[in-house]
């Protein structure tokens, strides 16, 4: 398939004009990325977003592997002298992958089968004699085969091996395999059983001891529980439509005749689906399903790393960060504006060393010192305490905030934290991280692997490249969304902008080490290995505050500053009075700086930056504090109502940090007094809400909460949901993307 072909398909799936397809593989041809593309080439593209930027890259790169897999099948038929015109125009157009393995499979090289070895003993030409179902007499036909020096030794050996060549025809057939494959996507059932033996070690699986359903209505994270379980050895999977219904599909296709000769058809067509068609099929679906599993965990997983990245930042505060515990104490670092650490120590405020008196006289002295404007606690062991402690210290005018720490000591073992603080110990490192990420998540989360954030689900069971790549799209995504103020920015962050790599963003720091803060946009051609390209794809992400031309600063590129300068000239104003006056932007005509390679939608976006120029994309900071007297599990009741903060979501449910250092969960179920099929729909990751206390279970260390407002009374959906759709409608959608993707 050509090129341009591939891009028509493209278009038309994703119902996007092929002309902006053209420019989008162009574009992605020439190494430009995707937020650059969406950002500054909308006139080429037709304004696409991202999302649609990156859909066209990703079936692009299916597409080119389906056009592979295509060349090297016509390549092995012709070496082999199977090719023929009306085989080639077969593979030439198949659509699916699994089109194309069809074809090929009955002249696949294989290892020896049953097949093989009754076609060695010369049992072809009975199975052909039995297969056209003409003779009914076949027992005086099978003995005409009978040879021991061939191994053939009756006529029910020689029976059976005609069967094994049948059966292999069958499951080769194309078209049966296409039908009953439709079957198996439409009808097939999952079912688990726990191993004997296994119950007790399996607990955590009990819901799926005895569990069956429709595959198609199986949500991801049941799949990818259940498979997980089977892995251990735990669980027993099966996954099968009604095999009657099978058998008729292929009886329907294969039997033409009720004498003897269809009555062995009949028994090899059992023999084909039993030995090899079924467990072929049920190996595809197990691998589609993954599939799929693994799009929806991968999807669930970036949206909530997303909202994580993308969380509000508290800001270029001074802030002294507390990393609580018991034992060891509770270690003490004082950061400044930019998060550099001025001070360590560490105090005992709690048991079993508890120097209460010694303690609040340090963080006094060190707020007071270090001019210091909130504390920042992390969550992890003794938090509630040492809350507790530091707001009964009566410091006014200081926030105190606590901070997840999740991967907090995955970066401070990295190479990245060693390399920073070579003379702090693990502890040290990880208060910093703490006190960073109050001050800015983005540019602290950077650094760590997404995977240890602790916002996925079943991250370390889905395919590992398709999570990298998702992952490091949405990380790309969000710094490039946010930008980048270059002369305080951590390699780690720099190495996220478009166009620059872990080398370049090395070479930025150490220009900025060697001659100081970049004073301007233009000054980065200057970078060692820093070539045009990459400056074209990253100086519109790179911030310069008070740089000497104020637009470096916003997110104008430097390609389109001459617009700006004739837009300024025209009203006789500097670029610094468009900026600040609204009533100057006012007078501006767009109409009048458009060219042929600058369109109204770039115009709009240089006159929405002058409004509000560098304009950080993130929410406001709000202050949050759980409830107070509240601090295990123990001091939970049903019905309590409590403040808390979303940890994660995922399919089923949403995960809510409420203090006790267990999170609870609120069942999707329980999210609103309306039918919800997608937790997104509600709540975000970070977002504070107030939850009810449903249950809890302390031996099994689980919290039931509830965010419906019991006074409303529940909302039912209009339409009552038959069966098939008892499950969100998102793996209905996955079937039918099965279906897509394996052909009907």
């Amino acid at each position: 398939m050509e090129n341009k072909d591939l891009y028509s398909k493209i278009a038309s799936e994703q119902n996007i004009a092929l002309k902006k397809v053209e420019a989008v593989v162009a574009l992605l041809e020439e190494d430009a990325t995707i937020p650059f593309i969406a950002r500054y080439r909308k006139e080429a593209t037709g304004s696409l977003d991202e999302v649609q930027i990156a859909a066209i890259r990703d079936r692009l790169e299916q597409l080119k592997e389906l056009e592979k897999r295509r060349e090297s099948i016509l390549k092995s038929m012709l070496e082999m002298e199977k090719l023929t015109d009306e085989l080639k125009k077969k593979i030439e157009a198949a659509a699916t992958l699994t089109g194309l393995e069809d074809i090929y499979l009955p002249y696949k090289p294989k290892r020896k089968t049953k097949a093989s070895m009754a076609r060695e003993k010369g049992l072809q030409p009975l199975a052909d004699l039995l297969f056209e179902q003409k003779h009914n007499n076949i027992e005086s036909e099978a003995a005409k085969f009978i040879d021991s020096e061939k191994g053939v030794n009756s006529i029910a050996e020689a029976l059976s091996g005609a069967r094994d060549i049948i059966a292999e025809v069958v499951n080769e057939d194309p078209q049966a395999r296409a039908s009953v494959r439709e079957l198996f996507f439409k009808e097939a059932l999952i079912k688990s059983n726990v191993i004997a033996g296994k119950e007790e070690e399996a607990q955590k699986y009990k819901d799926y001891f005895d569990w069956q359903e429709p595959v198609a209505q199986c949500p991801s994270h049941r799949l990818l529980a259940m498979r997980r379980a089977e892995k251990e050895g735990l669980l027993t999977l099966n996954i099968r439509p009604n095999e009657e219904t099978a058998l008729a599909i292929l009886e329907k296709q294969f039997l033409r005749s009720n004498n003897q000769s269809g009555e062995q058809v009949k028994l090899a067509i059992k023999e084909s689906y039993k030995r090899l068609l079924g467990f072929s099929l049920e190996t595809e679906l197990r691998i589609a399903g993954k599939d799929e599993a693994d799009k929806e965990a991968v999807r669930v997983f970036a949206e909530n790393l997303r909202q994580l990245l993308l969380a509000a930042p508290f800001g270029e505060k001074r802030v002294l960060t507390m990393d609580p515990g018991f034992r060891t104490g509770c270690k003490l670092v004082c950061l400044d504006e930019q998060g550099k650490l001025l001070f360590n120590t560490t105090i005992y405020p709690v048991e079993p060393q508890k120097k209460e008196s010694e303690s609040g006289e340090v963080i006094k002295d060190l707020i007071s010192r270090y001019h210091i404007e909130a504390i920042a606690i992390g969550n992890g062991t003794a938090s509630r305490e040492t809350e507790s402690f530091v707001r009964g210290l009566g410091l006014n005018n200081i926030q105190v905030i606590m901070v997840n720490e999740a991967g907090a000591s995955v970066y401070s073992a990295s190479e990245a934290a060693r390399e920073e603080f070579p003379d702090h110990d693990i502890t040290v490192r990880g208060s910093v991280s703490i006190g960073r990420r109050l001050k800015d998540p983005l540019a602290e989360l950077v650094k760590i692997d997404p995977k240890s954030i602790g916002v996925g689900q079943y991250q370390h069971d889905v395919n590992q490249l398709m999570l990298k790549k998702s992952l490091d799209d949405t990380v790309i995504s969000c710094v490039n969304a946010v930008g980048v103020e270059v002369n305080t920015a951590s390699k780690q962050l720099l190495s996220y902008v478009s166009g620059l790599s872990n080398s370049l963003a090395q070479n930025i720091v150490e220009y900025r080490n060697k001659n100081g803060a970049f004073k301007s946009r233009n000054e980065l051609k200057k970078v060692s290995r820093l070539g045009d390209k990459a400056f074209e794809q990253a100086a519109g992400f790179l911030r310069i505050r008070n740089a000497e031309n104020p637009l470096d600063s916003s997110t104008v590129h430097p390609e389109t500053y001459h617009i700006v300068e004739k837009m300024a000239t025209d009203l006789d104003c500097s670029i610094d009075d468009l900026m600040t006056q609204a009533e100057l932007r006012k007078k501006i005509d767009l109409k009048k700086y458009v060219t042929d390679t600058v369109g109204l939608p770039t115009l709009q976006d240089i006159l929405k930056e002058l409004d509000k120029p560098g304009r950080d994309p993130r929410e406001v900071f709000e202050t949050f504090s759980f409830a107070e007297g509240v601090h295990t599990m123990n001091d939970l009741k049903p019905g309590m109502k409590l403040p808390g903060i979303v940890t994660n979501l995922t399919k089923f449910g949403v995960f809510v940090d409420i203090g006790v250092h267990q999170d609870g969960l609120i069942h999707i179920s329980n999210l609103a007094n309306r039918f919800i099929s997608d937790a997104t729909d509600v709540v975000k990751v970070q977002q504070k809400v107030e939850v009810t206390v449903v249950e809890v279970d302390i031996p099994r260390k689980r919290i039931a909460l509830s965010m419906k407002d019991e006074t409303a009374g529940t909302l039912k959906p209009k339409k009552q949901k038959t069966s098939v759709e008892k499950e969100p409608a998102n793996m209905q959608d996955a079937l039918s993307a099965l279906k897509k993707k394996f052909g009907k």
